[in-house]
């Protein structure tokens, strides 16, 4: 499992706070797991999210544990004592005057076991290979007290965790010495990394397997089917925050290919799950992920009800899947809050502010001035949230307007902390296309309640207010450090435009500071990212470059080519064309309109089928409204060509970058260079990026491509955007 030594730390998971049971029993059972596995090679979950079944109650495990020698171990802990104990009866235990004599937790923690168990048998490396167990602990009883009631005579009971027995020492003991209840072997090295990323839910983002012709080892798409085969080892950062639901706020910084959009909509499958009756918002920007993120919501909510539930947006009221606009066919969350205030929805044509983000934020702004918001969630999640902030004349007061309807739209957690309310929401400031704006506690929040992060660090259970994703585990490690590079400036002859300057801040996103490493004017500064932060394995198993430079005397030539390479990939590689290849066009609206048309016309021109991100059919260079799919990025059978906009959240095996001129002519604008970093980090394997004529920036990029993954340059003054201060706050 992936696991430094920082992470060992992090490997047992308090998915919610314990909360208050009988003197506290819950709590002791889940301290002395803790305690007792500690120095084992294992990961541990209190209620992990997987709802199996017994007789009409759903209810997940209240301790699993993963461990490498003893296998899986589900613990179901019952908070009586002696005398409400009525019966036993093997797996059928009876309860008397407690708040629920019908719970059976023998039977419950079987039926849990069976439910993990199937999942595992469902990866040929374990198949009939993990030992389960399952034990009820009854903190409140002592073995003596169970003996005198003469229950140890009693067969088939299963083993039970007594009071005496929650010692370091004597727990390990009991659980080893359990019968198990499934047999299995011993797992090796690689059995334990597949059974850690069953419980990871690596699965569930599993593809289906590529067609024969296309797994020849030395092609880019045999490369891709060796890779796919694998399951990812279990990352317990990605644990924490993707199975963890925080009693108030969460904010959750990721750079590019971390895992975000995944992990929220684990987040949010896991909250409907375990809070039917909570209602639930899962809040994005770019509409062209719609398709995505629905599939990945079902995914996870059939993963953790066991195949029992699925998600259907048509008709689950209580989990909503909302772009933060909307539309007249597809309400958003915008939509909502003005329909449940019975305010009229007011669109694009309501406000003169032409990016889609300070629209919206205009339009938020004056709804929280014309009324007061009533709360009508539980819980909101917000994805992309470096895309749903704005300049200072748009927001409310102090505060963003989009995030701060969001917070007004939330029911408190608890009536006596009204403050803390679940607004949950995952960024890349590097991603952001509109705004040098970032999205940390105070712009949100607003100056009173801008320690609502930091006031303190982690909630009961060790539950972070503020986590920070390091790992990129999408785009493969030369492509990544390149692009963070060049979208920062960081070799750029007048110094860096963009970026962090301090030495924590760029340990957060993975990068090491080398030596004293103080950013003060004049002093040469270098910049190295561990192979571990860039697990993507490609550049390894494909043995040569991952990223090219290519410029060109004229746009015939670099189409040209451009039309050359999809050729080879369609013919030679094994690609297909639609979600395997992504062209993705640079530059301002204009630049980018007409280049995107001039590109795909070119490719249709040579035989090659393409699709336009909202067109209704293939091959439709202007797709316009109202024939249109403004949802739709992707169609079977042809090359998606794509401005940057509506390409962000979606990747491909190849990325085409098109029209670097268009950025390199403005090489001082942030957000231009930011679209370059969004763009090469759509790749999952390899990323073309070309441009024409000929730029200082292009000699900047050859330094960056040849810089690998650590970069020496002269500090030279502040940036115009520095994304790590205060990140405290």
């Amino acid at each position: 499992m992936a696991a430094g030594i920082e992470d060992q730390g992090r490997k047992f998971i308090t998915t919610e706070p314990v909360g208050a049971t009988a003197n506290g029993a819950a709590q002791k059972v889940w301290d002395a797991v803790r305690s007792a596995f500690a120095d084992r090679n294992c990961v541990g979950y209190w209620r992990y999210p997987l709802f199996a079944k017994t007789g009409e109650i759903s209810k997940e495990p209240d301790i699993l544990i993963a461990d490498k020698e003893l296998g899986a171990i589900v613990i179901e802990v019952s908070g009586v004592t002696l005398d409400q104990i009525a019966e036993v009866n093997g797996e059928q235990w009876k309860f008397q005057n407690t708040e629920n004599n019908a719970e059976n937790p023998a039977q419950q923690g079987k039926n849990q076991l069976l439910a993990l168990l199937a999942y595992c048998d469902r990866e040929p490396a374990i198949w009939r290979k993990v030992t389960g167990r399952y034990l009820v602990a009854l903190p409140l009883v002592t073995e003596e007290q169970w003996k005198q009631k003469g229950f140890d005579k009693l067969p088939n009971c299963p083993p039970v965790i007594f009071q005496d027995q929650l010692g370091k020492t004597g727990l390990l003991e009991r659980i080893q010495k359990a019968p198990a209840a499934v047999a299995g072997e011993t797992l090796n090295d690689e059995q334990w990394v597949v059974l850690g990323s069953v419980i990871g839910g690596a699965p569930v983002l599993k593809k289906p397997p590529r067609k024969a012709a296309s797994t020849n080892s030395k092609t880019r798409s045999g490369v891709m089917a060796s890779l796919e085969k694998q399951l990812s080892e279990l990352d317990f950062h990605q644990e924490h925050i993707g199975k963890e639901i925080p009693p108030g706020p969460q904010r959750i910084r990721g750079i590019a290919g971390s895992g975000k959009t995944v992990l929220l909509c684990q987040k949010a499958a896991h909250m409907h799950l375990k809070h039917p009756d909570w209602d639930i918002a899962l809040v994005f920007f770019t509409r062209t992920l719609y398709d995505l993120i629905i599939g990945l919501v079902d995914r996870w909510v059939r993963r953790f009800s066991g195949g029992d539930v699925q998600y259907d947006p048509s008709t689950n009221q209580k989990l909503r899947v909302l772009h933060a606009w909307g539309a007249n066919e597809q309400p958003g969350f915008y939509g909502r809050i003005c329909e449940f205030h019975g305010i009229r929805r007011r669109t694009v044509r309501d406000t003169s502010e032409r990016a889609p983000n300070r629209g919206l934020a205009d339009l938020c702004k004056r709804l929280l001035e014309e009324i007061k918001i009533e709360p009508l969630f539980d819980a909101i999640l917000i994805d992309e949230g470096q895309d749903l902030v704005a300049e200072e004349n748009l927001k409310y007061q102090d505060k963003q307007a989009i995030y701060w309807l969001a917070y007004q739209a939330l029911r408190p957690v608890e009536p006596q902390n009204p403050e803390e309310r679940r607004l949950i929401w995952a960024y890349d400031e590097a991603q952001s296309l509109d705004t040098l704006v970032v999205p940390k506690a105070k712009e949100v929040f607003g100056e009173n309640l801008s320690n609502l992060l930091s006031k303190q660090p982690q909630y009961p259970g060790g539950i972070k207010r503020s986590e920070v994703m390091r790992r990129c585990y999408r785009t493969p490690g030369p492509i990544l450090t390149a692009a963070h590079a060049i979208g920062m400036g960081l070799l750029r002859p007048d110094g860096m435009l963009a970026g962090i300057t301090n030495q924590k801040a760029w340990k957060e996103i993975g990068y090491e500071v080398v030596g004293n490493g103080k950013f003060i004017s004049g002093r040469q500064i270098t910049l190295q990212r561990p192979p571990e932060n860039s697990p993507n394995p490609i550049p390894q198993l494909w043995g040569k470059e991952v990223l090219e430079f290519k410029t060109y005397n004229s746009r015939q030539e670099e189409m040209t080519a451009l039309a050359e390479n999809i050729t080879h990939n369609l013919l030679n590689d094994g690609f297909k064309p639609s979600r395997d290849i992504l062209v993705v066009i640079l530059g301002s609206i204009s630049d980018a309109t007409e280049l995107e048309t001039q590109v795909a016309g070119f490719l249709i021109e040579q035989g090659i089928d393409v699709y336009i991100p909202t067109a209704l059919q293939l091959n439709e260079l202007l797709p316009e409204w109202p024939n249109n799919n403004p949802d739709k990025f992707w169609h079977d059978g042809g090359v998606t060509v794509s401005r940057i906009n509506r390409a962000k959240g979606h990747e491909a095996d190849m990325v085409y970058v098109v029209g670097f001129d268009h950025v390199a002519r403005n090489e001082d604008n942030v957000n231009l260079r930011n679209q370059l970093f969004v763009a090469l980090t759509r790749a999952r394997g390899w990323a073309t990026l070309s441009g024409i004529g000929s730029y200082p920036m292009y000699e900047e990029m050859r330094k960056v491509i040849a810089s690998g993954d650590t970069f020496t340059f002269t500090y030279k003054r502040p940036p115009k955007r520095d994304i790590g201060e205060g990140e405290g706050i």
